[in-house]
């Protein structure tokens, strides 16, 4: 199962609106075949393995190891409960069950129903942390909610207004740390920033030092106040724009009107589980992320300090997390916390 977890790792960022899953299978104490999902509409993780034996009739004699329940729905791709009963496997191991209400344990009965023996759980809880987007998505009807800043070293984000001004940008942890960021950006769906960012930084929000898909940009403008030739509103990605204004839809940009005097959080959210996105970093301002904080609408904060200080300036946002990494970027350190009441 620890192997099925290091393929499923592979489609991180690649397999939306579909989950993370690896699958090994075994026949005399031996890996015969393996496989992971690549990519949304192309075969399953299950499909991979079974294919990738080179003899299919040791099949019969196999354990197939899968890290999440094989699916029981025809989607873009054909049921895999199916195809592991039609392959002739008779033992099956999963991981942990399917939220999805379209699986949900069905792949499970029907591997039963036709015979196999079925072990669930194994590992189970590093095989639900796997997909915790996904799982968030499916069982609290929201995307998995990353917080991102870099602060220094005496705790502000942002250098006072004068400095900001300057034409030249005030980078506050090294070009490694920078790096990890964009690899972040596209392993996730989604990016947020306010409107105040988007007028003083001009970010592109897009995967430059990395490889891999843009997110999709979000920008919290309520007044509509952000001139529309500014990096946000370029053909690179796609942007949804929450506003008080108007909601209307082109190729490459979304205006949706939202009731700015209500939790623009929690509409935000709403507004992006219709969309089917399961992750979402919050990067900016201290404002915008002070809102998801205070409205406890957060599952991990992912802090950059640098090594120096501003004395002046925008402070980091205040909140409340169980530390549970801490590594160094050279001079940088990278704390990451969990929201504790989740």
């Amino acid at each position: 199962m620890l192997r099925c977890l290091q393929l499923a790792k592979n489609g991180l960022g690649t397999t939306y609106p579909n989950p993370l899953v690896g699958s090994v299978i075994v026949h005399d104490n031996k890996i015969i075949g393996e496989g992971w999902h690549y990519k949304s509409g192309q075969p399953h993780a299950e499909v991979n393995a079974i294919k990738s034996v080179e003899n299919q009739e040791l099949l019969k004699e196999a354990t197939i190891y899968v890290s999440l329940e094989p699916c029981s729905h025809f989607g873009k791709t054909p049921p895999c409960a199916n195809l592991i009963i039609e392959s002739g496997i008779k033992k099956v191991v999963v991981g942990s069950t399917d939220p999805n209400p379209k699986v949900a344990g069905r792949g499970i009965k029907i591997l039963m129903e036709a015979g196999c023996e079925v072990i669930v759980g194994v590992l189970e809880e590093e095989c639900n942390q796997l997909n915790k987007r996904f799982f968030t998505f499916h069982q609290k009807k929201r995307p998995y909610i990353f917080l991102k800043w870099a602060q220094t070293a005496d705790g502000f984000i942002a250098p006072k207004e004068e400095v900001r001004n300057e034409t030249k940008p005030v980078w506050i942890t090294n070009e490694y740390s920078r790096q990890l960021v964009h690899k972040m950006r596209a392993e996730e769906q989604s990016i947020l920033v306010g409107t105040n960012t988007v007028l003083q930084d001009n970010p592109s929000l897009t995967v430059r030092n990395w490889t891999g898909e843009n997110p999709l940009r979000i920008v919290i403008d309520k007044k509509l106040s952000i001139p529309q030739d500014l990096s946000v509103f370029d053909s690179s990605a796609k942007t949804i724009v929450f506003n008080e204004k108007q909601t209307t839809i082109s190729d490459n940009l979304d205006f949706e009107k939202i009731n700015f005097s209500e939790a623009i959080p929690r509409q935000i959210c709403e507004a992006l589980y219709r969309r089917s996105i399961q992750s979402i970093i919050i990067e900016g301002g201290a404002k915008t992320l002070q809102a998801f904080i205070d409205a406890n609408l957060w599952d991990e904060a992912f802090v950059f300090k640098g090594n120096f200080s501003f004395e002046k300036g925008i402070k980091a946002p205040r909140f409340i997390g169980k530390l549970i990494s801490e590594k160094r970027i050279k001079d940088d350190t990278i704390h990451i916390f969990k929201n504790p009441t989740f």
